[in-house]
């Protein structure tokens, strides 16, 4: 059982350390019962690093929804051979063509919080299921709904402890880190695309726009749902 008391005590604590020790200590108190989620994103590939550095034995996957960039897909790749990972692919139930048969064509134009659901949401709940932690590369101003968002806290939702090592980094951080280190990262980055998700639901950002505006472009919705449940009309 996990104490809650802990995880508050813990994220008080390790809420001015350094990613990479936050990591560390995931992998500690966790071990093998710990998975890191990776959205291949540029903030997913700096953790990514971080455990590779230090050899922790994290396993680690991302939801392929079969609607991902070709550049995303070559990124995977490039990250496996480099570090000498494997990153699971976590796929939905259905292909892209069945779910069009059961809930007809292009269901993320119609209603995208149910193709998010049936191809994220839901694998990410089974494959969390089979674990007490799980590491994100979310960070505090991305959204407002992250703004709040602790170092390590119990996640309801998913019935298991959220650890966030890079909560307190900017963008600027993250680009100064990726420079540091070398580290691989999707090159869609450098054409306006500072968050990559499925093919239909992305698009470029221009100078002046919110980061997030590229996503499910011209509507309310900025979150797929894995960090933010969307309250009930």
């Amino acid at each position: 059982m996990i104490d809650r008391e802990e995880l508050t005590a813990r994220s008080a604590e390790l809420e001015r350390a350094d990613a990479a020790d936050i990591v560390r200590w995931a992998s500690e108190r966790f071990g093998t019962k710990l998975t890191f989620a990776t959205s291949l994103g540029i903030e997913d590939c700096v953790v990514t690093d971080m455990i590779a550095r230090q050899s922790l034995p994290v396993a680690l996957f991302t939801l392929d929804t079969g609607l991902l960039f070709p550049e995303t897909y070559a990124l995977k790749e490039q990250i496996e051979r480099k570090y000498g990972v494997t990153i699971a692919g976590v796929r939905p139930d259905y292909t892209v063509a069945q779910q069009a048969e059961r809930e007809g064509g292009e269901l993320w134009l119609r209603d995208p919080d149910r193709c998010c659901d049936l191809r994220k949401i839901q694998p990410l709940r089974s494959t969390l299921a089979h674990y007490d932690a799980w590491i994100t590369a979310i960070r505090r101003d991305q959204t407002p709904e992250r703004a709040n968002a602790p170092v390590v806290s119990w996640d309801a939702r998913f019935g298991l402890v959220k650890i966030n090592p890079l909560v307190r980094w900017t963008s600027a951080d993250v680009r100064a880190y990726v420079q540091e280190h070398d580290v691989p990262y999707n090159p869609m980055h450098d054409q306006h695309y500072p968050s990559i998700g499925c093919i239909p639901c992305t698009s470029q950002v221009q100078p002046g726009e919110d980061p997030r505006s590229g996503r499910w472009r011209g509507r309310e919705k900025t979150e797929c749902g894995l960090h933010f449940v969307r309250p009930a009309s």
